[in-house]
């Protein structure tokens, strides 16, 4: 079965970190861009983050630029998602894709309708 399991969410509060995990079976991903998105209830969903396939482009949302990094680990065939200095307005609901053919700059700011595979999320809240 192909599919992306995120994990790794959970509460924590303003000035905290979290690490989320994307892993994938079914498929390899090592061939695929992959990129990090959230959406917050009552917002569209934005690009967060994303990897290119072996160059090391990687790109950031300006909301989480010197806060969140993203890598992936192919030999475990995983995206990660390091997010430090957690602010509120970071709650929401993160999904991982993958997809092929595209920049790290053009997935993270597409709708996504396209991409070959989603995660079904992972909520994360940051509160006090």
């Amino acid at each position: 079965q192909v599919q992306l399991v995120e994990s790794g969410g959970g509460l924590v509060q303003p000035g905290g970190s979290l690490r989320l995990s994307c892993a994938a079976s079914g498929f390899t991903l090592d061939y695929y861009v992959l990129g990090w998105f959230r959406q917050a209830p009552g917002k569209e969903r934005e690009g967060v983050s994303c990897i290119g396939v072996s160059d090391g482009n990687t790109y950031y949302a300006g909301s989480v630029k010197g806060r969140f990094t993203i890598s992936r680990d192919n030999a475990k065939n995983t995206v990660y998602l390091h997010m430090n200095s957690l602010k509120p307005e970071d709650t929401a609901v993160y999904s991982c894709a993958a997809t092929a053919g595209i920049t790290v700059q053009a997935m993270c700011t597409s709708p996504g309708y396209e991409f070959y595979n989603w995660g079904q999320g992972a909520q994360v809240t940051v509160s006090s």
